[in-house]
């Protein structure tokens, strides 16, 4: 196959695709969080303990 032939194939198999993305529906939006729901409960203590353990290990590796 040439090149071209191959290039106007890829061209209307993405364009089809994209047309089929946009053509379904979206799900309903789901319920708002509650007032005053931490998102960020637990980040900090983890990535504390992330860096904690990742030291550890650096450091047990190295000797």
């Amino acid at each position: 196959m040439m090149i071209q032939n191959k290039r106007k194939i890829a061209s209307t198999l993405f364009v089809l695709i994209s047309v089929l993305c946009f053509a379904q529906e979206l799900p309903p939006p789901g319920p708002p969080p509650p007032v005053g729901f931490p998102i960020d409960g637990g980040v900090l203590i983890g990535a504390c303990i992330a860096l904690f353990y990742g030291t550890k290990k650096l450091l047990k590796n190295n000797n």
